[in-house]
Order: C-alpha cells, then structure tokens, then sequence
C-alpha cells in the first residue's frame, strides 16, 4: 500500500500532464503544419503559461502579460477582466485616427515664431497643430473636443439647419466679455479696467465686432450689433445678463437666425508672459481665431449643439481653404455658452489679449468675409 503522500504526487503528476496536453492543444490550434505549430508554441509559451496560472487558457482577449498578472493580483480587477479585455480589445482594433476622426484627447499646439508682425511690444507666435493625434480632423478642420461624445466625420459634414430669410435681422453680434481688450503699440494710452480689460471700445473685443457687423452688412446680411459691456462692471453673471438680452432680441426679432459672441483669448507661455497669436496674410498680419463650441455635456438642455458644431467646421473650412492658419484648431466642450438659443450660435475667440487691436481687426474682417460666402452659399 503506498503511502498518501505517493498517491497526491501521483495525482499531481497526472494533473501536470492534462494540462500541458491541453496547453498545447490550446496553443497549437489552428496551424496547419509542424512547423507552425512549433513557432506558435516558442512565441506563445510564456502568455499561454501565464494565462494557465490565472484561469483562463480558452480566453483570447489580446492582454498583454504584464497586464494580465497586475490583474490577476487583485481579486476586484480580475473580476472585471471581461470588460477590460473588451477596452483593451477595442482600442487595439481602432483605425488610425485620420480615417475615423474619432480622437478626443487635446494636445498643445506647437508655436512657431512669427517676426513678420507688427511690433507693440508682445512676442509674436503662430499656433499650428503639427499632427492629428489628440484631434477630431475634418477636413482641415481640427477640433478638440473634450465631451464624451464621439464625433464622425460623416456627421460633421452633414448640412447646418440655420439659413438667411432674408427678412429682418438675421445675424445678431453681442460680447458677454465686452471689456475683453488688445494691447495697442506703445505711447498709446488706454484706460484699463482689469486685466487686459477697458470699457475704451477702440481697443476692446466691441471694436472686433463692429468690423464684423460692417462686412456682413457689405455683403447683403443684416446684422443687429450689441455693443453692451455686460462684464462691467462686474464681471460675474455676465452670461446670465448676455443671455437675458439675446432672449430679447430674439423675442423682438424672431428672424435672427445666427448669434455671434465674440471674445479673445488670453495666452501665456510657461513663464507667465503674455504672447500674441498671428497669421501672416496677403492683407497684413491678422490674429489667429478660435471657434468655441459649446454641448449638453454639463447636463444643461442644448437641442442645437451638433448643429452649431456643423455651422463651425464649415466656417472653419472655408476660412482655412482661403488662409490656412487664420483659424487655431475648434473647441467643443461641455459648457453650452448660451449657444442653446439658436440654431446658428457660436463663440469667437478674435486673438489674445496680446494681440495688437488692428490685428484682431483684420482677423474680424477676413472671418466675416468668409461667413457671409458660407451663410449665402446655404441658402441659395
């Protein structure tokens, strides 16, 4: 009679054996010759083997060996493995981002040096982006976008709703950070009212928009402009105070189909000094622009926002088809800015605040120029 020591070393051995040959059955499945079946046991030998020690050599779910010990160490993540295999799985599977558009993590421009501005004492950089990565791309549009909503192009390139009527107002301009200003050349006195803030309109963001009211008109579109400081001379709830007046005009104006707030930017480098963002045009140096799209992302009700976002990238388009680096890569995120109020709204950031205002002047011309060839375009 052997002792039970001999018999569970017996039985240890017998278990050994079943489970290479199932080892090897699980690892050889599928070659079709000897010479297969050998490469697939060398390359495979270490995963496989690992996989046998958490349980799971029937399961090809792509995890890395690394990633399937760290898991296999915590019971919660072990039970949760299904679902992080499928993560897994799903972004091994993704298609390069400039086939599907379907990024959504921001990524910093990269400044390039732009000596052809004009001197007020700021530094001068363009901002391009130098690669999709961590972009939504459309076309040349880039956008980056910081809800969860996933974005296609498909969608994106899909009509927008608002068109001009033609009768009554159609466009309505306002600034919810009108005392947002420029930084004119040196010798110029400006009264500031804050930081890079001034009610003087010659050098605030309201002289952005009366520049942009001027070329709409020029072009047939009629355009209400609301040159209200409602960030002054308290600058909180000034969305609050913007937006009651839009509810107004609109009220009063049923045929206003577009609104257009504007701002500018502010923009630092990493020593906290302020620098100014151009695009060297045939007309001059102009600031560079940002078009700010606001969602349903913070729980507010937005009906409109894909349609303002598809009113973006074909403004954005056609504004980067005549100067490729007048516009700065679009933003979508979760804040709705007031955008819910119309089919057609929008937020435009006109350069930053070291920008020089004749520049931020310039870039109001050239946009508007550019809007009224889309808006037209639509409605014909």
């Amino acid at each position: 009679m052997k002792r039970p020591l001999g018999r569970i070393l017996q039985r240890l051995e017998a278990a050994a054996l079943a489970a290479g040959t199932l080892w090897l059955v699980g690892v050889t499945a599928g070659s079709d010759t000897a010479a297969e079946a050998a490469d697939a046991l060398v390359s495979s030998a270490p995963l496989r083997a690992l996989r046998w020690e958490l349980g799971d050599l029937w399961t090809r779910d792509t995890l890395s060996a690394a990633a399937a010990l760290t898991i296999g160490e915590a019971p919660l993540l072990l039970a949760a493995r299904p679902a992080v295999a499928e993560l897994w799985s799903r972004e091994e599977e993704a298609p390069p981002a400039d086939e599907t558009g379907d990024i959504v993590e921001p990524v910093e421009e990269t400044p390039l040096e732009a000596p052809e501005a004009p001197d007020n004492g700021v530094p001068a950089r363009t901002l391009v982006p130098t690669g999709t990565a961590g972009y939504t791309v459309c076309g040349r549009t880039y956008i980056s976008n910081s809800t969860d909503y996933d974005l296609t192009v498909q969608e994106l390139q899909q009509p927008f709703s608002a068109v001009l009527t033609g009768e009554g107002p159609q466009v309505l301009i306002l600034h919810t950070h009108g005392s947002e200003g420029y930084t004119p050349a040196p010798g110029e006195e400006v009264v500031w009212s804050g930081n890079y803030r001034t009610t003087d309109t010659r050098y605030n963001v309201v002289r952005v928009g009366d520049e942009i009211a001027r070329v709409l008109g020029e072009a047939g579109i009629s355009v209400l402009h609301d040159r209200t400081l409602y960030d002054y001379p308290s600058y909180n709830e000034a969305y609050d105070r913007s937006l009651a007046a839009v509810q107004t005009y609109l009220a009063q104006y049923p045929s206003i189909q577009f609104v257009l707030d504007v701002h500018r930017d502010a923009i630092e480098d990493a020593e906290g000094n302020q620098y100014k963002v151009v695009s060297a045009v045939e007309e001059g140096t102009a600031a560079q622009m940002t078009l700010v799209v606001g969602s349903d992302g913070s729980g507010l009700t937005h009906p409109n926002w894909m349609d303002n976002l598809r009113l973006a990238v074909a403004l954005q388009e056609e504004t980067l088809r005549e100067y490729p680096t007048l516009m700065r890569p679009m933003l979508l995120r979760n804040s709705r800015y007031n955008q819910h109020v119309a089919p057609g709204a929008l937020l435009l950031e006109v350069g930053a605040a070291g920008n020089a205002p004749e520049e931020a002047v310039l870039a109001g011309q050239l946009f508007a120029q550019c809007m009224a060839e889309v808006l037209q375009a639509r409605s014909k």
